[in-house]
């Protein structure tokens, strides 16, 4: 049963499944589709819309599974097809959407396509040069020759064509020669095959890699907005979801949604990075020491976050097709919102923001009880990318703790063994927070509630910026006022009708009625505690 989810983006909520760190079901210590399909009632109860599973497919597992080696294969480590068909027809059941990783740009060097291509030399579905060149790896096989990388040495790109010709580099070859045309016809098979599984659409990895020394992504955006006209005819209401990190691109070059990431678009993922980054030694030192503004040290500000989401809204809108900016709590690549000194008491009013502002929130697994980045995690499977930075930190297993059977799923699947466990003996638990109203899951999913239930909160429904730093303050809808303060010292906001207003969520917070008599209140002003937070609806006001 696959639900119309394109036409529900505005109230969606995403949640990434990293599959093998999620739950086992089968004991072998690897999470798969059996044990997602265990969690279900717990993800129900939870009240997300759809999950998004990053790469299940057969794989050399170089890149954790984004060197793809058959991409209509379920790999035997998480199950079968048939299991896919099951877990998508149960989620159906509970009105959750399942969203695959659609890998476009490259496949592992173990794919049969590479290894034909390694030994036919008429055979163009990748780049292949005859002499080295410039980032090109040596070939294997009886062709000879240097194929380019997408990423990993081990992931040869698909070849897509260039929009620039080059006679000194005669590998470049044209958007609508053979092999380009040939990859385009097989990303329809594939996302048709899936389609047919019950699958309701796919997020797009390294969705701006395709064609080369494309400037301003001109052939790229053509060539998505040839997938999305596809989509819209023969496969209704299924969605595509770019990891570009530039919505004001991506979304009118044809995709549904695309995140705002820790890399991407003009500003290589600052006004991401300006919400939640942890610094260097803790991700990536060539992101910088940006000042977070999900930080106690109230050293940052959303500005920047703010007008990047204003650029990206106003150039949906003016596309005309529709789409949503996705705006995500961390992922598979980047640190969770509980890192280096930011704990989970903190990482409350980030999960306020992302829940309440018009983009469509996507929590990354375990966040909602506020799992940290664990720090010297054991790389595996590719997770190393530099020095500092590693991404196993944020691959380590969902913590279930000892959760029993009951209305938020059994008591198995188990706890996956992918990677270690985080040793803290503090770590959160679903188990230990399920039951505790004031625990961060409870937030979360009251914040998902709200989100439903109030359509204030549509992604479609204006926004009014009232500040940007702390507290940062805004207006859904007119009358519901958030109000935010990530920093560890008390602040203050003047804010007309506070002190009638309905608290709808609220920590921290105190209101001085302050209309020196004329009733009109204002000079209300709100008062938010360290970590504090406040939804008011002012419609109560009068």
């Amino acid at each position: 049963m696959t639900v119309d989810l394109a036409s529900r983006l505005g109230r969606t909520v995403l949640y990434q499944i990293y599959p093998q760190s999620f739950a086992d079901a089968n004991g072998d210590g690897i999470g798969d589709l059996a044990g997602i399909a265990g969690r279900l009632d717990y993800l129900a109860w939870l009240g997300v819309d759809a999950i998004w599973l990053s790469p299940c497919f057969v794989s050399p597992f170089a890149d954790a599974g984004y060197d793809v080696a058959d991409f209509l294969t379920v790999a035997p480590r998480y199950g079968t097809n048939e299991d896919m068909a099951r877990l998508t027809e149960e989620a159906g059941r509970r009105g959750i959407s399942v969203l695959l990783d659609l890998v476009a740009g490259h496949t592992s060097d173990q794919h049969p396509w590479f290894r034909a291509s390694a030994d036919d030399p008429e055979d163009h579905r990748f780049v292949w040069s005859d002499v080295p060149a410039e980032g090109f790896q040596p070939g294997p096989g009886t062709r000879g020759g240097y194929y380019r990388p997408n990423f990993f040495p081990v992931q040869p790109a698909l070849n897509y064509g260039y929009a620039r010709l080059d006679p000194a580099e005669p590998w470049r070859q044209p958007v609508d020669a053979p092999g380009p045309l040939a990859n385009r016809a097989a990303l329809r098979e594939i996302m048709a095959h899936w389609f047919g599984l019950g699958v309701a659409g796919f997020r797009v990895d390294m969705a701006s890699s395709l064609v080369k020394d494309d400037p301003g992504h001109v052939e790229t955006g053509k060539l998505w907005r040839e997938m999305r006209a596809w989509l819209d005819r023969e496969w209704p209401g299924r969605v595509i979801v770019s990891e570009w990190g530039d919505p004001r691109v991506s979304v009118p070059a044809g995709f549904h949604a695309d995140f705002f990431l820790q890399f991407g678009g003009d500003d290589n993922g600052l006004p991401l990075r300006s919400l939640w980054n942890n610094g260097a030694g803790v991700v990536d030192p060539a992101w910088g020491d940006v000042p977070a503004w999900a930080a106690a040290e109230a050293r940052g500000d959303a500005l920047t976050f703010v007008r990047a989401w204003q650029a990206a809204a106003d150039a949906i809108a003016a596309d005309g097709r529709g789409g949503v900016v996705g705006l995500p709590t961390s992922n598979h690549d980047f640190t969770r919102l509980v890192a280096g000194p930011r704990d989970a008491e903190q990482a409350r009013v980030a999960h306020v923001l992302t829940m309440t502002w018009p983009a469509m929130p996507s929590v990354y697994y375990g966040d909602e009880i506020g799992m940290r980045y664990v720090p010297g995690t054991p790389t595996l499977e590719g997770s190393r990318l530099g020095p500092a930075y590693d991404r196993s930190g944020s691959r380590t297993p969902m913590q279930w703790g000892d959760l029993p059977a009951g209305p938020y799923g059994p008591g198995t699947p188990a706890t996956s063994t992918y990677l270690p466990q985080d040793p803290d003996p503090d770590r959160p638990t679903v188990a230990a927070q399920v039951d505790d109203e004031g625990s961060l899951l409870h937030l979360v999913r009251d914040l998902i509630a709200l989100r439903h239930g109030d359509s204030r909160l549509d992604v479609g429904a204006p926004v009014e910026v009232l500040a940007t730093g702390y507290p940062l303050a805004y207006l859904r809808g007119g009358t519901l006022a958030v109000v935010l303060n990530p920093g560890g010292v008390e602040v203050r906001l003047p804010l007309a009708g506070a002190a009638a207003a309905r608290t709808v969520l609220a920590r921290g917070l105190d209101v001085e009625p302050g209309d020196g008599g004329t009733g009109d209140g204002t000079s209300d002003v709100v008062r938010l505690a360290g970590h504090g937070y406040a939804v008011l609806d002012l419609a109560a006001a009068g």
